[in-house]
């Protein structure tokens, strides 16, 4: 494969293990941050790519900026970041789409836990948009015989289940964190996903999606392990920790605080059951300790396990 430019926004773990992966493959990676020397200018100049992997909330302030800067007609734009969008409830994808609508828009995500790939230990990960050329062309860039890409046609589903699993994360950490057992793990983990289809069903996502890498993958690595961010909040809440204890001590960001309480609006909106998810939040917001919180999960009417 030819060389090719590309333009990473962020600095942080996840921004850093792609950047090596990429620079691993003989490309050019330019990296830009807030507190960088190098212009976002600079770094963006005839990029073939431009991958976003900053907060959720700095998105939209990014793409404004961006707006204003001469591109290539034949740029393509990544987007790694998971999260919604506090004001309009967007992904971000909608939002980097929305912006550049000439411009192909691809979503990278899958159960890629930073510090993992940083060690060379092997993963896989989605490529996905609904331009299959794209798709494909940032498959072969970032593919390696330690890190596997797969390409897929539903890019909301793939963003959604690499937003989603997040929250869920949330509540794998209580669980942990108040020594459950595995009975109970394992019954919040397949609940969760099965809200996790349900909400992307409603916003359009295929439902086989969630059951690939960028949705059960994500949701069993960043459910199971302790170098995520998401669970360190549940896990430490259980311990007796305020969210704001936790966050002031948590390297990063924990993307599921912010999307939690987007997505609580969202599904009031369009009539989502998230029974997990509304049990986080009242966690996250204080009006639950996280045992009361498993006691409002477990009384729940009795039903079908499915279509409910």
């Amino acid at each position: 494969m030819q060389k090719t430019t590309i333009g990473i926004l962020g600095a942080g773990a996840w921004a850093m293990a792609l950047a090596n992966l990429a620079t691993a493959n003989g490309h050019e990676v330019r990296i830009w941050s807030r507190g960088g020397k190098v212009s976002l200018s600079a770094v963006l100049q005839n990029a073939d790519i431009i991958l976003s992997a900053i907060s959720m909330t700095g998105v939209s302030e990014i793409v404004c900026q961006i707006q204003f800067l001469p591109l290539s007609g034949k740029t393509i734009f990544v987007t790694a970041t998971k999260g919604l969008d506090p004001q309009t409830t967007c992904t971000p994808s909608q939002i980097w789409q929305g912006a550049f609508p000439d411009h192909p828009v691809v979503v990278l995500s899958g159960p890629n836990l930073s510090a993992e790939i940083r060690q060379s230990l092997p993963a896989a990960t989605v490529v996905a948009s609904q331009n299959q050329k794209a798709a494909e062309f940032v498959q072969q860039v970032f593919s390696s015989s330690r890190f596997r890409v797969y390409t897929n046609p539903d890019p909301i589903g793939v963003e959604l289940g690499g937003t989603l699993k997040n929250i869920m994360a949330i509540a794998a950490g209580v669980c942990d964190g108040l020594h459950l057992g595995s009975n109970a793990k394992a019954a919040l983990v397949t609940r969760g996903l099965t809200e996790m289809v349900r909400i992307g069903q409603s916003w359009g996502a295929k439902t086989e999606t969630f059951y690939g890498l960028s949705g059960l993958g994500d949701l069993l690595a960043t459910c199971n392990s302790p170098l995520s961010r998401n669970y360190q909040v549940g896990y430490q809440m259980a311990g007796g920790k305020t969210l704001v204890e936790v966050l002031e001590n948590l390297p990063g960001t924990a993307e599921g605080v912010n999307t939690c309480q987007v997505l609580i609006k969202r599904a009031k909106e369009d009539n989502i059951a998230v029974p997990i998810t509304e049990q986080v939040y009242g966690l996250l917001q204080g009006k639950v300790t996280p045992r009361q919180a498993l006691e409002e999960l477990m009384l729940r009417d009795i039903k079908s396990e499915y279509n409910c």
